[in-house]
C-alpha cells in the first residue's frame, strides 16, 4: 500500500507522535499529585498554572509553527528535538510556583505542540490520496504511549523520584529522536510528495492562505467541534485524581482504564483512516464528537470502577477519530501548499482549549462543583457543537480550480 519513502514519512510521524505524549495532558497528569505534595498548592492552583501555562505556549505555537513552511523538515525537527531535551530537563528541576509555570510551559510547546505539529504536518503535506490511512497509523504512536505509559509511570513512581523519571526521559530524547529523524525524513523537501497512482491528477483546489482562513466563518464553527475533544479529555486527565476520589475508586482504576482508552483509539484510527480516504473528512465530522458525549453521561450516572473503562473508551472513540480529522480536514478544505501555517494556528487554538479545560475544571472544583455536575457543562458544550455542525455540513467543500 505504501511505498518505501511513504513507508518512512509514516514511520517518521509514528515515533513523534509517541514522543509528544510527554507533553501531553494525561501525562503530565500522572505527576499532578507529586507536584503539588512537593509545592503545596491546591487542585485550582495548579490548574491555573497549567491553564496559563499552556495558554502561553498556544500563543507562541502560532508564530513558530509556521516556520515549518519554510525549512526542511529534517532541519525543523531537529530543532524541536532538542528543545523537546532540554523541557524534559528543566521540568526535572522545578522547585517553586514560578519554576512549574515555566516547566509546563515549555513541555506543553514541546511536547503536545511542536513534536505533534512535526509529525501531523509532515504526513498531511506529504500524503493526498492516501492522507486518512497514513494519519491514522501515525497517530498509533499516541495511542501506544497512552496504552503502556500510565500503568508504567504509575508503577515507577512507587520506588523512583519522580526527577529522575524526567531526567532519564530527556537523557532517551536526545540520544533516539535525532537517529529516527536522520534516518526516515532527511530526502523529504518541501515539495515532496506521494507519486500518483497510474499518474493519476488529482483535482486541484484553492490554496488557502492563513489570513483568508481567518476570515471564513465555516473555520470557527469547524474549530467549536474540534475543541471539545480537547478540552473535555484534558480537564478529566489532569484531574484524574479527583475523579478517583469523587467515584470511591482505586490508585490504579484509571490508570488501568488508559488501556481501554487506547485500544478504542487504535480500533477507531484504523477505521477512520479507511472510512475517511473513501467518503472524506468533511462529511465524518459531524460523528466525532458523539462518544465524547456519551461519555459525560457515562461520568454522570455511574459510580463502578467499570464504568472508569467505559468512560475512557468512549473518550477514546471520539480521539481516534479527532486525531485523524483534525489534521485532514483542514488539507481537504483548504489545501497543503500553507498546512503548516494553518496547522500551526489550529494546533495552538487546540492547546489553548486544553488550557481553557484545566482552568475550568480547576476552577469548578474550588467552587465545590461535583464531578457530576461538571459532566453536564462539558454536554451541553458538546450538544451546541454538533447543533451549530449540522447547520453548516453541506458547505465544508473545498473551492476546486
Amino acid at each position: 500500500m505504501f511505498k518505501s519513502l511513504s513507508l518512512k514519512v509514516i514511520v517518521f510521524g509514528f515515533i513523534f507522535t509517541f514522543f509528544s505524549s510527554f507533553g501531553q495532558s494525561f501525562f503530565l497528569g500522572l505527576f499532578n499529585s507529586s507536584i503539588r505534595d512537593a509545592l503545596s498548592i491546591t487542585h485550582g492552583q495548579f490548574g491555573s498554572l497549567y491553564a496559563s501555562a499552556t495558554l502561553l505556549s498556544s500563543i507562541v505555537l502560532v508564530w513558530i509553527g509556521k516556520k515549518i513552511d519554510d525549512v526542511n523538515i529534517l532541519k525543523f525537527a531537529s530543532y524541536v528535538i532538542i528543545f523537546l531535551s532540554v523541557s524534559c530537563f528543566i521540568f526535572s528541576k522545578i522547585s517553586s510556583v514560578i519554576f512549574l509555570f515555566v516547566g509546563i510551559f515549555l513541555m506543553r510547546l514541546a511536547g503536545q505542540g511542536l513534536t505533534t505539529h512535526t509529525a501531523t504536518t509532515t504526513i498531511s503535506r506529504f500524503f493526498e490520496k492516501n492522507r486518512g490511512r497514513a494519519l491514522s497509523i501515525g497517530w498509533l504512536g499516541l495511542s501506544l504511549a497512552e496504552f503502556i505509559l500510565p500503568v508504567l509511570i504509575v508503577f515507577l513512581l512507587t520506588f523512583v523520584e519522580w526527577r529522575n523519571i524526567w531526567i532519564s526521559i530527556s537523557i532517551v530524547v536526545i540520544i533516539f529522536l535525532p537517529i529516527v529523524a536522520y534516518t526516515l525524513v532527511r530526502e523529504i523537501k518541501l515539495d515532496t510528495r506521494e507519486e500518483a497512482k497510474n499518474n493519476e491528477i488529482p483535482k486541484e483546489i484553492r490554496q488557502w492562505k492563513r489570513t483568508e482562513v481567518l476570515k471564513d466563518y465555516r473555520f470557527y464553527i469547524i474549530c467549536m467541534t474540534m475543541l471539545a475533544m480537547p478540552w473535555i479529555a484534558t480537564g478529566s486527565f489532569v484531574y484524574q485524581s479527583f475523579i478517583t476520589n469523587s467515584k470511591g475508586w482505586g490508585p490504579y482504576v484509571i490508570a488501568q482504564s488508559f488501556m481501554a482508552y487506547s485500544t478504542f483509539s487504535v480500533i477507531t484510527l484504523f477505521i477512520s483512516g479507511f472510512l475517511i480516504d473513501k467518503f472524506s473528512s468533511r462529511k465524518l465530522l459531524i460523528y466525532m464528537n458523539i462518544p465524547l458525549f456519551f461519555s459525560t453521561i457515562v461520568l454522570f450516572y455511574f459510580k463502578t470502577p467499570i464504568s472508569s473503562f467505559v468512560f475512557l473508551g468512549l473518550i477514546g472513540i471520539s480521539n481516534g477519530l479527532a486525531n485523524v480529522l483534525g489534521s485532514s480536514t483542514w488539507a481537504e478544505i483548504y489545501g497543503v501548499k500553507h498546512i503548516g501555517s494553518i496547522k500551526a494556528l489550529t494546533t495552538a487554538l487546540m492547546v489553548f482549549s486544553t488550557a481553557f479545560g484545566t482552568a475550568l475544571f480547576g476552577i469548578l472544583i474550588d467552587f465545590g462543583f461535583s464531578i457530576e455536575q461538571i459532566a453536564v457543562v462539558s454536554g451541553a458544550y458538546i450538544l451546541l457543537s454538533i447543533l451549530l455542525l449540522y447547520l453548516v455540513k453541506n458547505k465544508l467543500n473545498p473551492q476546486y480550480l
